[in-house]
């Protein structure tokens, strides 16, 4: 499933985030990809243990903590802290697919990539260029968003980001271990979510709504993995 969320920092709050990626001081992508990835990967990352990272980063969690379309749809378990990129100069990323497994930095915890996110910090007007493009059974996906705006897809999709040719794209970037590993599974429950939804505003009709609430729960207990 893929779904994109608007809005999920505040205008003050994406002005603020912007300001302080514009001066960061970044470094290769390179270093944080794995062998393969490093031949396809050609952007700046911000290092994990930078505070404007860190500062950001914690940010996105308490948006999303407080996201209601974010929840239903991911049932996020874990959210690995979130990562920061910057394109530009022709910078790319070549089609590869996630890690399945990351560790936060830190602990011993790992966070298993069920679901990819991407948070966009630049508008489409800023770049040419950057295109995320999402593979999956269906045929290629050209995602480019307005600044605040997040895009998740399945943690297994065969991706990529197209060549930044003017302008900056800065964007963050990160993985959530949901409560539903399959994302067949929680397409039908985001799906059952929302037609409960409906429901509860069109016919409020407490015998139907009870019964569709205790099938969505019940299909929470059946496919948990925890």
């Amino acid at each position: 499933m893929m779904l994109q969320i608007p809005d999920v920092l505040t205008p003050e709050q994406l002005q603020q985030c912007r300001q302080a990626l514009k001066q960061a001081e970044w470094s290769d992508g390179r270093e944080t990809a794995g062998h393969v990835a490093a031949k396809a990967k050609a952007n700046l990352q911000l290092p994990l243990d930078h505070p404007v990272a860190q500062q950001i980063g914690q940010l996105i969690l308490q948006q999303l903590a407080q996201n209601p379309t974010f929840i239903a749809a991911a049932l996020p378990l874990k959210v690995l802290p979130p990562r920061f990129n910057r394109y530009e100069g022709g910078g790319t990323y070549g089609n590869h697919i996630d890690n399945a497994i990351f560790g936060i930095p830190g602990s011993g915890e790992r966070v298993r990539s069920d679901i990819s996110s991407t948070l966009f910090f630049s508008d489409p007007d800023e770049y040419d260029g950057g295109e995320l493009i999402v593979e999956d059974s269906f045929g290629s996906h050209s995602v480019k968003l307005p600044a605040g705006h997040l895009i998740v897809y399945p943690g297994s999709s065969l991706h990529r980001v197209n060549p930044v040719t003017r302008g900056t794209r800065l964007a963050s970037f990160f993985w959530t271990q949901s409560l539903i590993r399959d994302d067949h599974q929680r397409s039908m429950l985001w799906e059952l979510d929302n037609g409960i939804q409906r429901v509860t505003q069109s016919v409020p009709d407490l015998e139907a709504i009870l019964q569709l609430t205790g099938v969505y729960h019940n299909l929470i207990r059946q496919w948990s993995n925890t």
